[in-house]
């Protein structure tokens, strides 16, 4: 099994399951603040949508908003212990991996929190592609 410490959580994956790719299969946490993130959505500080109908830029701007959140209470991309994303179509699941590779590369070493991957037919407005709401431990 392969872990991977980072002060008060553990991530591993055991080698009886399936190997991620990106992700930890198991984030586990001991005597840690827990910061929970509501629902990320591609919109700006000013509530205008970033990325039009490009599921890849879209997904950079909820990265972004996540990142902002971190800060707001003295974390980082390394402190996210578990994603669950809500995508439109499972058929740009690429161009979503390659927005949140180049995120979780900012923290070093690079995060992979445990993550869920949900298609659903829609989210709170028709112009959202992927929504992102994620738990952190300080």
């Amino acid at each position: 099994m392969a872990n991977d410490r980072t002060h008060n959580v553990t991530f591993s994956n055991p080698t009886a399951l399936a190997p991620p790719l990106g992700y930890s299969q198991i984030a586990e946490i001991r005597d840690a603040r827990l910061i929970y993130i509501t629902g990320q959505t591609a919109l700006d500080s000013n509530g205008g949508l970033v990325g039009g109908q490009d599921l890849e830029a879209q997904a950079d701007q909820v990265f972004q908003n996540i990142s902002v959140a971190l800060a707001s209470v003295g974390c980082t991309a390394r402190n996210l212990v578990k994603l669950t994303v809500f995508m439109r179509n499972m058929g740009q699941l690429a161009s979503y991996r390659k927005a949140r590779d180049r995120f979780f590369h900012t923290a070093t070493p690079a995060a992979a929190p445990a993550i869920t991957l949900v298609e659903v037919s829609r989210l709170f407005g028709d112009e959202f592609l992927i929504e992102i709401e994620a738990v952190a431990a300080a």
